[in-house]
């Protein structure tokens, strides 16, 4: 009898700010509790924006339980992450962007560029370019990265792809991934969470790169046709349940997130199609009423974290409301 073919797994993890990335440490510590995977053996780990910090740790051997021990602010005793001291506040900044130097747009080039290219590209790509240039420094997060990883090199994971796009000419680049440019994994994740308008842009080769959730929150879609059998997909600006918010930018926030919905199952439908099983999970209305409307709020990560430990159980439990079908009902 033949042996049999062991489960090619991948895992996404989304944009999604300081409160996603609080939000899908839970739920990485979720998915180890309901189905006993280790996201760090996936076979395939793709990281966009908040989610790239992640999926860079998870490639050098951090687990699960030592990024919510250090999430706690509790120290690390073993692993990659052994007696590094991490600061969230200085790391990110306030909840709110810099001053900007300059008030006009940020990329003319990408203006020119989105011009030329129309519908092709999303809205958020678009807006990018007349967004005036970030003024905050994400320096902080790549020595975490260097911390856990060689500098200059990337991952020990054959697998990392850390997704950004170009300030010019609006492609997207899953660094990482065969064919891409060659960066080091610090400058890649630096570039993957430059939120446009926030962050300055980060500089690789002789291009410059902004964050790659400003051309999905989830990428899931890069995951097509790489012979895998099942997709893990944390988004923690998918919501298929919304919570009911009071505060008018709060309810904005909530119908820009069933946009972002709407595309990250367009996506996972290009991936089921190739015949793979797609599972994804997002805050729910417990988890959003936690994060309020701007994710970048660090007062609120600790709760975001307790919270998503019991709510992303429950829905890895019962993912009926992933499916396919469910796009029609979104929104």
């Amino acid at each position: 009898m033949a042996a049999r073919r062991s489960i090619r797994r991948g895992l996404v993890l989304g944009g999604g700010g300081v409160l996603g990335a609080a939000w899908m440490v839970g739920a990485l510590n979720a998915l180890r509790e309901v189905h006993g995977i280790d996201p760090r053996e996936c076979d395939v780990l793709a990281g966009t924006s908040a989610g790239s910090v992640l999926a860079a740790l998870l490639g050098a051997g951090v687990s699960s339980e030592q990024m919510l021990s250090h999430q706690r602010g509790h120290p690390i005793t073993d692993g990659p992450l052994a007696g590094y001291s991490f600061d969230y506040e200085k790391a990110t900044g306030s909840g709110r962007p810099k001053r900007p130097r300059l008030l006009g747009p940020g990329s003319a080039k990408l203006i020119g560029t989105s011009l030329r290219r129309g519908r092709s590209m999303p809205p958020t790509a678009v807006l990018s370019g007349f967004l005036p240039v970030g003024t905050g420094s994400l320096a902080r997060v790549g020595h975490l990265v260097e911390a856990v990883t060689p500098m200059d090199e990337w991952s020990p994971h054959p697998n990392v792809w850390i997704v950004a796009m170009d300030y010019s000419d609006g492609q997207r680049v899953a660094f990482g991934k065969p064919g891409a440019p060659v960066a080091p994994l610090s400058e890649s994740v630096m570039a993957s969470c430059a939120i446009p308008g926030w962050f300055s842009p980060v500089k690789i080769g002789d291009r410059e790169y902004i964050d790659g959730g400003t051309w999905s929150a989830t990428n899931v879609d890069l995951l097509a046709g790489q012979g895998l059998d099942e997709v893990f997909v944390l988004a923690p600006m998918v919501s298929f349940h919304l919570d009911r918010p009071n505060h008018l930018l709060t309810r904005l926030e909530r119908r820009w997130r069933l946009q972002v919905t709407k595309r990250c199952l367009r996506e996972a439908e290009n991936v089921r199609s190739k015949g793979c099983q797609v599972t994804i999970i997002g805050p729910g209305p417990e988890d959003l009423e936690a994060m309020g409307g701007n994710v970048m709020d660090l007062p609120r990560r600790i709760d975001v974290l307790e919270t998503s430990l019991r709510t992303s159980v429950q829905a890895l439990r019962d993912p009926e409301n992933v499916g396919p079908d469910h796009l029609s009902e979104v929104g």
